[in-house]
C-alpha cells in the first residue's frame, strides 16, 4: 500500500531541469567564456604584481600624463562621433518615419543599418583609407578632376576627424536602428491634439515630442559613446600609432615586447570597462524610463 498522497507530483520531477531552459545553455555557456571570464580576468590583472600580488600601482600609472591623454582623445573623438552620428542618424529616421518618405524607402534602410552598424574593424578601415586615404579613390579624384587637395585643406584620415568620420559609418545606423522605434510610438493623436489647441510644428516638437524623446536620445548618445570608446580593431588598422588613443596604448603594453606592461594594460582595459559600462548603464536606465513614455 503506498503512503503518497493523492495528486502530489513524484520526487524525480522536482528535480527535472525545465526543457525550455536548455536553449538559453548556450548563450550562458558562451557569455561565461568570452565575457564574463576574460572580465574578470583583467579585473584582478589590474590589482596584481608580476608576482600575483595586490597592488595599486597598475592603477596609479593610469594618472600618468600619456595615458590621461589617451583617454581624454578617445573620449573626445566618442562624444564627437556620438554627436554627429545621433545628429544625422534622428534626420534619417525622422525623414523616413514622419517625413513622408516613400515607404518602400524604409525596409532598406532598416536592413542595410542593421548592417553596417557591424561593420568595423579592419575592412572598415581599409574601406576608408581606400576612399579618403593619401592615394584614397576620391582624395584622387577630388584632386586632378576639381583643383581640390585634402591634405591642403587640412584633411588627414589619420587624424582625430578622420577616425571620427570612421566611426559615423557605424554610429548613424546605429542610431537610426534604436531611434525609429521611438518615432514610431509617437501618437498621432498627440500631434492632432496639439493642434486643435493651436501648437505650432515648432511648438508641438520643443512642448511634446522632444521631452517624450528626450530619454531615448540621452540613452542611445550613452550607447554610442560607449560603442566608438570600445572600438579597437578599426582605431587600430587606420590610425596604426599615429594617433594617440586608449586603443592603441593598451596594444601597446600588451603586444609582448620588453617595452610592454601586460598589468598596466589590465589597468587601462579596466578604465576602459568602467567607463563603458557606465555610459551602457545610464543607456539602459534611460531606455527604460522613455518605454514607460511610449507606452
Amino acid at each position: 500500500m503506498s503512503s503518497s498522497t493523492p495528486g502530489a507530483s513524484p520526487p524525480s520531477a522536482s528535480r527535472r531541469l525545465p526543457m525550455h531552459w536548455l536553449g538559453v545553455v548556450p548563450f550562458a555557456v558562451f557569455v561565461l567564456l568570452f565575457l564574463i571570464m576574460p572580465t574578470m580576468k583583467i579585473v584582478l590583472g589590474a590589482f596584481q604584481t608580476p608576482e600575483g600580488g595586490f597592488t595599486l600601482d597598475n592603477i596609479a600609472g593610469l594618472f600618468t600624463p600619456s595615458i590621461l591623454g589617451a583617454y581624454w582623445i578617445s573620449i573626445k573623438i566618442s562624444v564627437a562621433s556620438a554627436l554627429l552620428g545621433c545628429a544625422i542618424g534622428f534626420a534619417v529616421a525622422a525623414a523616413v518615419v514622419l517625413g513622408g518618405l516613400p515607404g518602400w524607402i524604409r525596409s532598406p534602410l532598416l536592413t542595410f543599418s542593421g548592417v553596417a552598424s557591424n561593420f568595423a574593424g579592419v575592412p572598415l578601415a581599409f574601406a576608408f583609407l581606400a576612399t579618403l586615404g593619401p592615394a584614397g579613390m576620391i582624395t584622387i579624384f577630388l584632386d586632378t578632376q576639381l583643383g581640390i587637395n585634402l591634405r591642403m585643406l587640412g584633411f588627414n584620415i589619420l587624424s582625430f576627424w578622420g577616425l571620427t568620420l570612421t566611426y559615423l559609418f557605424f554610429q548613424i545606423p546605429l542610431m537610426i536602428l534604436i531611434i525609429t522605434p521611438a518615432l514610431d510610438g509617437l501618437k498621432k493623436e498627440w500631434k492632432e491634439a496639439a493642434s486643435i489647441l493651436g501648437a505650432t510644428d515648432a511648438q508641438y516638437w520643443r512642448l511634446v515630442a522632444f521631452p517624450i524623446l528626450l530619454p531615448s536620445l540621452l540613452g542611445t548618445f550613452a550607447l554610442l559613446f560607449a560603442n566608438a570608446f570600445g572600438a579597437v580593431a578599426t582605431a587600430y588598422a587606420l590610425t596604426g600609432s599615429s594617433l594617440n588613443i586608449v586603443p592603441i596604448v593598451l596594444f601597446a603594453q600588451i603586444r609582448g615586447d620588453v617595452l610592454g606592461n601586460a598589468y598596466l594594460g589590465y589597468a587601462i582595459a579596466f578604465g576602459m570597462i568602467v567607463i563603458t559600462s557606465i555610459a551602457n548603464a545610464i543607456y539602459i536606465w534611460l531606455r527604460a524610463r522613455s518605454e514607460r513614455w511610449i507606452k
